[in-house]
């Protein structure tokens, strides 16, 4: 270590610095560029995803995009797979890959079928909004498919109440999002136990849906398909 801190119990930063400072993604880099606060939001949802799913041993994350907040559900999981269908996003993941935190990632689209079977959870956070309505089913019952029978699922999406409230061009990406209680009629075609939270900024809770920014479905039971 070439540098040291007044303090010596800050020493490790250094150390850990010297080896090499880690690099954001494409995606939050853009959006610490633009609204820091955002990044506190974002990886607030992959904290709740992550204790939803504490113990798996298997979880498979649908729409990655550069992966920065997959680290955290890795603190309660014991393998992640993350998939995006954009490849430029799994090369940013794949170039900032750290030996300590080990990820396996891929591109696939699952509106082409089913990335495995065995999974015991899978999360997709920010993915239905962009999936056409008339796509939804199919990409619900492959993911279903990637699952086993025991498997859990959590999905998160803007509400559409808040669509109100968002950018030009969040609005021009976000082509479904739904009310809560259409959220949770979608889920239960393919889950035996939805169960919906509201979310407002850091917040997540079971308040008012119509107020709510943003919707986890918490699913159980993977019906056949």
């Amino acid at each position: 270590m070439t540098a040291r801190t007044r303090e010596p119990h800050y020493d490790a930063a250094v150390a850990i610095a010297e080896q090499g400072v880690t690099r954001l993604g494409v995606m939050t880099n853009q959006v610490w560029h633009d609204d820091p606060r955002r990044l506190a939001i974002v990886l607030a949802r992959y904290k709740f995803v992550s204790k939803m799913l504490s113990g798996a041993n298997r979880a498979l994350e649908i729409g990655c995009a550069d992966a920065f907040g997959t680290r955290i559900v890795q603190q309660e999981v014991k393998q992640v797979t993350a998939l995006d269908f954009d490849p430029l996003f799994i090369a940013d993941v794949e170039a900032r890959k750290d030996p300590k935190w080990p990820l396996t990632v891929a591109v696939h689209d699952m509106l082409s079928g089913p990335f495995g079977q065995d999974f015991d959870a899978a999360y997709s956070l920010d993915v239905l909004e962009h999936i056409e309505p008339k796509d939804e089913q199919r990409f619900l019952a492959n993911i279903v498919r990637s699952l086993a029978p025991h498997g859990t699922l959590v999905l998160g999406s803007p509400s559409l109440s808040s669509q109100a409230h968002a950018s030009p061009a969040s609005r021009e990406g976000h082509i479904n999002c739904k009310t809560a209680p259409d959220l949770k009629a979608l889920m239960q075609r393919f889950f035996t136990n939805v169960f919906i939270f509201s979310m407002n900024d850091e917040v997540v809770h079971t308040g008012f849906y119509p107020m709510a920014h943003y919707y986890f479905a918490l699913c159980c039971g993977p019906k056949p398909v």
